[in-house]
């Protein structure tokens, strides 16, 4: 049961339900964390706007901001954030065997660029401040500067996301407890 009453879409001025639902329904089924999130308005706004926008420009693959997003989620205990984003990575082509090796990233379905997306996610979530110049000449060789930005950007939220449906207990049943990876 969360820790804040769920908001309705209809709790909200038009044009902010109408971003709770597309959100909530259209990337993927996070109404649960749009009812929590709706208290406040304004992040509702920025931060749906700005994913959906993201998604919309595609930037970066989705599999790779999916691999991120699940691999720090994984790191996190998040189960809420890997029920919800698993899926979408078995859409993008990545057998359950290499999901469930998440955060490792030696599975034969891990390409090179996999293997950095998932490597780098890891850095950014346990040791930010310490990341080698060397992981950066690899991200350069593999991504330009913007889709460096949007990744870790990605990764950054994800921790962010985590913190937030855990603290306020978001939870809509599907999501099972996570072990130590």
């Amino acid at each position: 049961m969360p820790r804040v009453t769920p908001l309705p879409s209809s709790a909200l001025p038009p044009e902010q339900a109408a971003l709770y639902e597309t959100f909530a329904s259209g990337y993927a089924d996070f109404r649960d964390q749009a009812a929590a999130l709706a208290h406040v308005p304004a992040a509702l706004d920025g931060l749906y706007g700005m994913l959906l926008r993201l998604r919309a420009e595609a930037a970066v693959r989705l599999r790779y901001i999916e691999l991120a997003v699940v691999t720090v989620s994984k790191i996190n205990l998040c189960a809420y954030c890997v029920a919800h984003h698993q899926p979408l990575l078995g859409v993008e082509g990545v057998p359950e065997e290499a999901i469930a090796a998440l955060p490792g990233f030696d599975h034969p379905a891990f390409d090179a660029t996999d293997r950095l997306v998932i490597e780098y996610a890891r850095l950014v979530t346990e040791t930010p401040g310490r990341i080698r110049d060397g992981v950066f000449e690899r991200l350069r060789a593999a991504f330009s500067e913007r889709q460096i930005v949007e990744l870790t950007l990605r990764i950054a939220l994800a921790g962010f996301f985590n913190r937030f449906n855990d603290a306020l207990q978001i939870d809509d049943g599907r999501s099972a407890p996570l072990l130590e990876p």
